[in-house]
């Protein structure tokens, strides 16, 4: 099970390297980079499930809230970007 369990880890990594690479948009890269953080937590779990070791559970936790806080910063950073501006008159900009 832990095998199996390391082989998904290891193609769902394959794939969002791909997607990292290719990505057609930024918030495509931002997103598989969320997911990539979500792997490796995942693979430290198997491995503390491997170890039969608890040690691993606070590390884990830390990355968790490292990779909640990057997908945050990088969702206002997207936002802000994204935003349609507003010219002195109140009309918008069209890009």
């Amino acid at each position: 099970m832990l095998i199996a369990s390391l082989v998904m880890i290891l193609a769902a990594g394959a794939l969002l390297l791909y997607r990292i690479w290719y990505g057609p948009s930024m918030l495509d890269r931002a997103v598989s980079l969320d997911v990539t953080a979500a792997l490796i937590i995942a693979g430290i779990g198997v491995k503390a499930a491997h170890d039969r070791d608890s040690f691993y559970f606070p590390v884990m936790l830390v990355l968790a809230f490292l990779g909640f806080t990057g997908s945050v910063g990088i969702a206002r950073f997207i936002a802000v970007r994204d935003r349609p501006s507003v010219r002195a008159d109140g009309k918008q900009d069209h890009r």
